[in-house]
């Protein structure tokens, strides 16, 4: 019996590649097969990941035929494909594998070479003061940054004025990378979803947090969770952000922090720092970094609660203003007294940030 039927299968393909023995259709089915009739579900490629069990269930049902009524176990195959692929949809389309994990220093150079020119007019530095106002600076305020650091800074500011961009690829794959890194995962995810929130946006989307940082608050994140120094504290930050009664949204928090960076950067308090060390984005970077690492300490020892966000957030935004150089130090002794993570936990070394040895910080 078991022969015969698989004769009777062969035979029945044979007839559809042919045209000879199709079964007759009636009324309006009649003749060429409707569009919809020809779009029939997609046989799995060879890399998509479906359950074993799931597969044979589908396949199974398509081989007993395609009744004009499906039947429920016809519907529910359909429906797990369906979610299947929805699943697999990443940044880069359906079914697409995820896109290639993007450094910090290759996302630096995207926008180094890209056109930000309305970003960078919408983030132009005031101009500067004149006649006593510029002597009482002098005499009190912070020094002004040097002429040929302020296009590194104009750089920064325009970075915080660049919107976050469904079509470009440099854009989707910052955002990716820094999925996989915070969730240690291979596969692709969705650009809108539930997962976002996981990871402590507010909401399915992470670009409507953007607002006041735009993508450097992206960047200053990749740069967070790449550089294999600060990567265990990151991981370490983000396992506290996940805590049952300590927990608070870690995207949302790193958001704040690059705020306040932003903000020290604006009022020239960084002024000093940058001109020693020659450089504005390594310096940002380490005093994001080292923000952080004060919240995280704070938090944690004091057993602070997203109750407790509000205020602590104000006191270090003042700190980031005012004792840019003590955080700096702590961050230093931080990363000289812990192992730097692995090779395999962080395949990226060489980026921007993190104070360097020969650099005094005083």
């Amino acid at each position: 019996m078991q022969r015969g039927r698989a004769c009777a299968l062969r035979a029945g393909e044979r007839g559809r590649r042919t045209g000879r023995g199709a079964p007759a259709m009636s009324g309006a089915a009649a003749g060429a097969e409707r569009p919809e009739q020809q779009q029939r579900v997609r046989p799995p490629g060879p890399a998509l990941p479906v359950s074993a069990v799931g597969q044979n269930r589908l396949l199974q049902v398509l081989i007993q035929g395609d009744p004009a009524e499906p039947s429920a176990e016809l519907q529910r195959a359909q429906e797990q494909w369906e979610a299947l692929e929805q699943t697999q949809a990443g940044l880069g389309g359906p079914l697409a594998a995820a896109p290639p994990p993007i450094s910090f220093q290759e996302a630096l150079q995207f926008f180094q070479s890209a056109d930000l020119s309305q970003c960078r007019r919408q983030a132009r530095v005031p101009g500067g003061a004149h006649g006593l106002a510029v002597l009482l600076r002098c005499l009190t305020g912070p020094p002004r940054l040097r002429r040929r650091l302020r296009e590194e800074r104009e750089l920064v500011l325009a970075m915080a004025n660049c919107a976050l961009d469904d079509t470009e690829w440099v854009h989707m794959r910052i955002l990716q990378t820094i999925y996989t890194q915070l969730t240690r995962s291979r596969l692709s995810c969705p650009r809108y979803g539930p997962h976002w929130e996981e990871l402590g946006f507010q909401g399915a989307d992470p670009g409507t947090d953007l607002r006041g940082t735009g993508m450097l608050g992206l960047m200053q994140m990749l740069f967070f969770l790449l550089d294999t120094q600060t990567l265990p504290l990151a991981h370490d930050i983000f396992k506290l952000s996940q805590h049952e009664t300590q927990n608070f949204p870690f995207c949302i928090m790193s958001i704040n922090i690059t705020r306040m960076v932003v903000q020290a950067l604006r009022e020239d308090r960084l002024s000093r720092v940058c001109n020693r060390r020659r450089e504005v984005i390594a310096v940002i970077n380490d005093l994001y970094a080292a923000a952080f690492l004060q919240l995280y300490r704070v938090w944690k020892r004091q057993h602070k609660t997203i109750a407790d966000s509000a205020p602590l957030l104000r006191e270090l935004e003042l700190s980031t203003k005012r004792k840019p150089k003590q955080l700096l130090r702590a961050l230093q002794t931080y990363v000289s007294l812990r192992p730097r993570s692995s090779p395999s936990e962080a395949e990226e070394i060489n980026f921007m940030g993190i104070c360097d040895p020969h650099i005094e910080l005083v």
